[in-house]
Parts: structure tokens; C-alpha cells; sequence
């Protein structure tokens, strides 16, 4: 057996996660994830929960243990106290011994697949097997029909997790369907958004060098599941009807992508747009933008699209944001966007349905005061998701899992000979790192 296979296959003590005796507060919470500034949307997201629960709760320490992509390192701020190399198992265990040395209340994990190493991350199994307090998982993908190795990890994780979190009611009715979890274990809290006021896209599309143009909106890390090709084939008969349209793209290309090729992807879409004879109606912001400029674009938007492919993703942080500020959105019929938008919070398009997406956008462009009573309804929606709410939500689900005790028997898992029994002698890596 490989050093790799020892640690995450080992076992641990568990905490009782009957609920017996319960805390009515919490003082200190690990929370692990992504973290600015590693760019991606976890990483943007578990900043963002750490800066909500801290602002709402500032007596509450939130110490972050930040994930590292292979071969990369970041400077961090003061908040993340350790960083989790992705293909070095012995920096879990680390992790995990500086947690229990922490003693915090409860381990807040955001799981997303592809953050974590191991065959479907499985490495992220050791160290939640190896912390003594219970454990709140977040699941930002729950896959209806996962590989083997992803059932053994969401196995796993179902098995150690006091409470799964997610975004969406589907991905809840997945987990018990497909993963047979029982539903008082489950909570649903929708994304957390920016708390901004309700705002003309006029008075802020000055400032950006947009005035006298409707301006549609895509924002994110640019790949292929975006769906950038539809919008773009929608664009001619759009600006037939308005031909001072602006399509902005905004963000920079995924950096995994551009490991991979480049920037060939977006060269692509670009060709595209000339061959179409649009590409002077197309904005390209091709960098990694601020959340205040993310902001100041959205508020300048008369309407956001996200004309993403995959029907299963169940959370989408762009989505949630142009809500919050009131736009007019149109949508593919993702999970999250079905349930955000549902009671005519939004329009939906079919996926891959250049025709619909353009019939939507022109139909909105046309008629302001249906744009309008879109706004509204989308604005009302949001007050109730803004990061306040969501921290306060998320509280109380980390205070139902916090024993008022740490059970006897859990401090076994810190001892030094029953980490090392994980291995079966230390791993390759691990010698290295002490030697």
C-alpha cells in the first residue's frame, strides 16, 4: 500500500453526532477552503463567509486553513493560520494537528471537487478524520450519478459530517435520493450577497465609459461551460433591434485553463465574434476584477446573463449577486438558476438556444417596464440572502453540532502513535518534511 493510500484510508476516532448536549455559542471556528488570493469562485466565496461571520459576530474567532494549488504558493492574510498544499498528504495531517491544537468549536470544510489531491480528493478525508470537533460540510457540487471514486468521497464525507450545508433544495433531494442521507442532516442556505442599494443602471454606466448603451452582462472566470458561444451567436438579431448594444465579458481566463492552452479559448470566441460581425459590440474585461468593481459593473448591467451548460450546477455566486443588486436576469435551467428565479424572479432559456436568448434579451430591451418589474421582484428576493442573514443562518446550524463537551475518547486522535498507525510508518513525504 502506497504512502498516499495509508492516509486516507486510515481510521479515527469520531465524535457521537446524536444530538445530546448542545453549546449556545460558539467561540472559535476552522474554516477550511479556497481563499483569496487564489482565484477562483471558492476562493472568493469562503473569503467572503469568513468576512460575513466575522462582521456579524466579531467576538467569534474564525481561524481559515487555506488550500494550495499543485506548485503554487500565496500570500495570504493574517487570517489563514496554515496553507494545504493539494498534493502533499502530509500537510493535511498538519492541518489537522493545528486545528486540535486550536480547539475550536466546530471544522467548517467547503468542499468543491478538484480543490483537493487524492483520486476525487480524497486526501481531504484524513484530515477531517483526524480532527476531535464535529465537522460542517458545505457541498458546492452534489452529482447525481458520481464516478466510484467520487461516491467513496462523498461517502466519506457524508459519514464524518455532523450537517451537510448546500445552496439549492435540489441538491438537497439528491443527497437523500442518490446518497440516502437522512433529511436532519441536510441544511439548505442560499448563497450569501452584497448588501447594495437598488440603483438606475444609467447613473453608474457613466463612470465605466458605457453611457448611451443597453448593456448586457456576463461575468466570471472564462471557460467553455460558460456558454459564451450562445450569447454571442444571439448577438446579431439583439443588435438588429438595438444597435447600441454592449455585451460585456467580464473576468479574467480560468487559470487552469490557461495553463492548459492559453488563451486559445477566448481567441476562439473572439474569431467568432468577427465572423458574425459583432465584435465591435463586445467589451472584454479579461482580468481578475475586485468585488468593488464587480459591483460597479453589475449596477451599470440592464441585464445579466449566464448561459451556462451544465444542467446539474446547483451554485452559482454570480447569479446570486445580480439578484441582490435587481437585474433583469435571463438564465439556462441550471439547479441553481430554476430555484433563484423561480416565481418570476428571472427568464429562462434552454440550454445551447441562441434563438430563445436573443428573442428574451430583445423582448426586455424593448419593453423597460417589464425589465423593471424583474428588477424589483429580484431586488425584494435578495434583502433576505444578503451575507448577514447568511451568517446568522449559518450559526445557528453550527450550533446545533457543538457539544457543550469534547468527548474523552476523541482526545485519542491526537496521540502521536495513533497518527502514525495511519501510515503504517511514516509516508515518503513526511520523512522528508521532518528529516
Amino acid at each position: 500500500m502506497m504512502a498516499a493510500d495509508r492516509l486516507y484510508s486510515c481510521s479515527a476516532v469520531r465524535l457521537d453526532k446524536s444530538p445530546r448536549l448542545f453549546s449556545r455559542s460558539i467561540d472559535r471556528i476552522a474554516l477550511i477552503g479556497n481563499f483569496l488570493p487564489r482565484l477562483c469562485g471558492l476562493a472568493t466565496f469562503t473569503s467572503d463567509v469568513y468576512a460575513a461571520m466575522r462582521s456579524r459576530f466579531p467576538a467569534i474567532a474564525v481561524d481559515v486553513y487555506a488550500m494550495n494549488d499543485p506548485g503554487r504558493s500565496y500570500a495570504y492574510p493574517a487570517a489563514v493560520k496554515f496553507s494545504i498544499d493539494h498534493d502533499k498528504p502530509f500537510t493535511y495531517l498538519t492541518a489537522g494537528n493545528r486545528i486540535n491544537a486550536s480547539a475550536p468549536d466546530v471544522v467548517w470544510l467547503q468542499h468543491e471537487f478538484g480543490i483537493f489531491g487524492g483520486p476525487a480528493g480524497k486526501y481531504i478525508l484524513a484530515l477531517l478524520n483526524s480532527v476531535t470537533a464535529p465537522v460542517a460540510v458545505t457541498l458546492h457540487t452534489v452529482l447525481e450519478t458520481p464516478s466510484a471514486e467520487q461516491r467513496e468521497v462523498m461517502d466519506g464525507l457524508i459519514d464524518r459530517a455532523s450537517v451537510l450545508i448546500v445552496m439549492a433544495r435540489k441538491a438537497k433531494e439528491i443527497l437523500q435520493r442518490v446518497y440516502a442521507v437522512p433529511s436532519a442532516q441536510i441544511a439548505v442556505i442560499e448563497h450569501g450577497v452584497p448588501d447594495r442599494p437598488f440603483t438606475e443602471p444609467a447613473d453608474a454606466k457613466a463612470g465605466l465609459g458605457l453611457a448611451g448603451h443597453d448593456v448586457i452582462m456576463t461575468f466570471g472566470l472564462l471557460s467553455p461551460g460558460k456558454g459564451i458561444e450562445s450569447m454571442i451567436n444571439a448577438l446579431p438579431s439583439i443588435i438588429a433591434a438595438k444597435p447600441d448594444l454592449l455585451y460585456l465579458i467580464v473576468g479574467a481566463t480560468h487559470p487552469h485553463l490557461i495553463a492548459h492552452e492559453g488563451e486559445a479559448y477566448r481567441d476562439r470566441l473572439k474569431a467568432r465574434a468577427m465572423e458574425l460581425g459583432v465584435a465591435d459590440h463586445i467589451r472584454w474585461v479579461n482580468r481578475f476584477i475586485s468585488h468593488d468593481e464587480l459591483m460597479d459593473y453589475l449596477a451599470a448591467a440592464d441585464i445579466y446573463v449566464t448561459p451556462y451548460l451544465n444542467p446539474a450546477q446547483i451554485t452559482s455566486g454570480t447569479l446570486s449577486y445580480a439578484l441582490a443588486l435587481g437585474k433583469a436576469i435571463v438564465s439556462t435551467p441550471y439547479i441553481h438558476a430554476v430555484e433563484l428565479l423561480e416565481g418570476a424572479h428571472g427568464v429562462l432559456v434552454d440550454f445551447e438556444d441562441s434563438k430563445g436568448l436573443a428573442r428574451e434579451m430583445t423582448r426586455l430591451l424593448l419593453n423597460p417596464a417589464q425589465r423593471n418589474t424583474l428588477r424589483g421582484k429580484a431586488y425584494t428576493h435578495g434583502r433576505g440572502m444578503i451575507w448577514p442573514r447568511f451568517a446568522e443562518r449559518s450559526l445557528n446550524v453550527l450550533k446545533a453540532i457543538a457539544p457543550t463537551e469534547r468527548l474523552a475518547l476523541a482526545d485519542e486522535s491526537t496521540n502521536p502513535s495513533r497518527a502514525e498507525s495511519c501510515f503504517e510508518g511514516p509516508p515518503a513525504d513526511l520523512q522528508e518534511e521532518v528529516a
